[in-house]
């Protein structure tokens, strides 16, 4: 039957329905095991199988008084069909689950006071993915931004709300909001009752509350000359140790603002003692499927009115 120089060009439904009868064949030892099996007659069966060999230009198979049996060709068409059929499968397979509803875990990991913040929308945020994908278990932890960093990257957390102090090669940003923050010191502190000028001479010389991380440049410009004596990295414990009346420390402005209008704390030279800091929810890089995170993603887009360039 072989043709010289022959080609069987493209392989279409037909072709795999022919050697899906094949497969049958052989796997039930003959055309008259087959026809149960297969539901159609032994002609039927015998044409499908003529038919087959005549598009691939081979015999596959003996049949006759002496039983069914495969040919050299028969044998390495049969194992090649068992491997077409079987990657179909895992094809469909992964299709169906990839148009399945969503399951799993969406990690969260967030920064100090960042998911109560207005400006991060992270209410909305859960409400719409929620919708979109109920059978979803959300987990959050709250922890120190570089320890969020380290989380994402060693796929311990999918997706990250963090101040913004530095961009690393394997993290995806997409700017939130900015913070202004402003030094401030209890109003007990000796700093609370000088003039602006005053401030400005003699802050450096008073112990002062920091974050502990290596700061990006902005921040390391206002604290290099500071008598950083104490390290309080959540907001919430810096802001004690201002309270004391013993140390000094930065804070954003829209945090410390009920602190300053009930007198507790007082701004320290803020004319020229400040910074900006971003708020970005990162990511990892990677070709990865993640259903959820995918959905979060484009949840976070939809849900902020205006992603507004962000500063790194």
């Amino acid at each position: 039957m072989s043709v010289k120089n022959y080609s069987l060009g493209q392989v279409g439904d037909y072709e795999i329905k022919q050697l899906k009868v094949f497969k049958t064949v052989v796997d039930c030892g003959g055309f008259s095991a087959a026809e149960t099996s297969l539901n159609i007659g032994r002609s039927t069966i015998s044409l499908h199988i003529s038919n087959l060999e005549a598009r691939l230009n081979l015999v596959l198979c003996k049949r006759g008084r002496g039983g069914f049996s495969l040919t050299e060709e028969g044998v390495i068409i049969y194992k090649m069909t068992e491997n077409l059929l079987e990657s179909l499968d895992a094809f469909r397979t992964t299709v169906n689950n990839l148009n399945a509803s969503l399951t799993g875990k969406l990690r969260l990991a967030l920064s100090d006071k960042v998911s109560l913040d207005p400006r991060s929308h992270f209410p909305e945020m859960i409400q719409r993915f929620s919708t979109e994908a109920p059978e979803v278990l959300i987990t959050t932890n709250v922890s120190s931004m570089s320890n969020i960093e380290r989380m994402i990257l060693n796929d311990e957390a999918d997706i990250g709300f963090i101040p913004y102090h530095r961009k690393l090669d394997g993290l995806s940003y997409v700017h939130l909001y900015s913070d202004d923050c402003y030094l401030y010191c209890g109003k007990d502190h000796p700093l609370a009752t000088m003039s602006v000028e005053d401030q400005d001479e003699k802050v450096d010389k008073y112990p002062a509350t920091h974050a502990g991380l290596k700061p990006h440049e902005a921040v390391s410009e206002q604290i290099s000359q500071m008598n950083l004596t104490a390290i309080s990295y959540f907001y919430d414990s810096r802001l004690a140790l201002i309270l004391s009346g013993r140390y000094i420390g930065f804070l954003p402005e829209r945090y410390a603002e009920s602190y300053v209008e009930s007198g507790q704390i007082v701004a320290v030279a803020p004319e020229n003692r400040s910074y900006t800091l971003g708020v970005a929810v990162i990511c990892k890089k990677t070709t990865q499927p993640n259903k959820p995170r995918e959905l979060f993603l484009k949840v976070l887009h939809q849900t902020v009115e205006e992603l507004i360039s962000a500063p790194y």
